[in-house]
């Protein structure tokens, strides 16, 4: 009976340290901001008052009612040409943090659990893309491969990975000496099996903050290749793009400003959202925030 209560009284308090992570303002506001982008993302073309492409206007209108975001240097409604960026930046965000945490922790967690010439051949590639900043590099892939979307988002997954693989390296020397791990492998069970069964469901948690947080890096970084001329090429709408066209002519203000407001907008909904996920997996950093506060 006495078990009983304990076990109950600790799903309280786990429930206590869990849900004001979820009830804080800004994890809301973040989650809200966030579903908005993909909701746009997907229903865009239902949405977007005008074709993004379309060069029917008079250039730099004003924002007015009829284009509530104005419109471009050849006559294209901006607040369209927002909506349709969300197309092209969040799901390519989504699919560079993937493949980035998919290599990163596979490789990682060879690393760690194999040891010796594994570890040494992945955390040495590691510190070479730690070397360089991550734009640099990323720039000098895209360079060598040539302009355009495709390519960019290969560059960053190249840049990426190795935070993923760093993290779960660590994760998985610690899990890897546990004493459940050292059982399943005392009654017979192989070394895939172990890494597959036992230790990757255990790191899954750190791995999706560390993706979460990612997101709006990844945004960040295609819009900044867009905005060199590396990433998205016209006529195609993307944020990037956008502000860079914008710079050109800083007197119409609203052509780079509203492309602006949504990669600032998307980057802080992802990052709000990873700090929350954070707190959700990792209970001393909520402590010790409730603590601060």
């Amino acid at each position: 009976m006495s078990e009983i209560a304990v076990s109950a009284s600790d799903r309280r308090a786990a429930a206590r340290a869990t849900r004001p992570a979820w009830r804080q303002p800004l994890a809301i506001f973040g989650a809200v901001i966030a579903v908005s982008w993909l909701i746009i993302a997907v229903f865009a073309p239902l949405i977007a008052p005008y074709n993004p492409l379309a060069q029917d206007f008079t250039p730099f209108q004003a924002p007015s009612g009829s284009h509530p975001f104005g419109t471009d240097e050849l006559g294209r409604d901006v607040l369209s040409r927002v909506i349709f960026g969300a197309r092209l930046s969040i799901p390519l965000a989504l699919l560079l943090v993937s493949i980035s945490a998919t290599i990163g922790g596979l490789a990682g967690a060879a690393a760690g659990y194999f040891r010796g010439l594994t570890d040494g051949v992945v955390m040495r590639v590691s510190d070479l893309v730690f070397a360089f900043p991550a734009i640099i590099l990323a720039m000098v892939v895209t360079a060598v491969l040539g302009r355009g979307i495709r390519n960019a988002v290969l560059a960053i997954v190249i840049v990426s990975w190795p935070s993923y693989a760093r993290v779960v390296r660590g994760l998985v020397l610690s899990i890897g000496d546990s004493e459940y791990v050292q059982s399943s492998r005392l009654l017979g069970v192989s070394s895939r099996s172990a890494l597959f069964r036992e230790v990757l469901p255990n790191v899954a948690g750190p791995v999706l903050v560390l993706a979460t947080l990612d997101l709006g890096t990844a945004i960040l970084l295609l819009s900044g290749l867009s905005f060199l001329g590396l990433g998205a090429q016209p006529p195609h709408p993307e944020w990037g793009a956008m502000v860079s066209t914008g710079t050109q002519y800083f007197q119409y203000w609203w052509m780079g400003t509203f492309p602006g407001l949504a990669i600032f907008t998307a980057v802080m909904a992802f990052n709000f959202l990873g700090d929350s996920l954070r707190d959700v997996f990792d209970p001393r950093t909520a402590q010790e925030g409730r603590r601060v506060r």
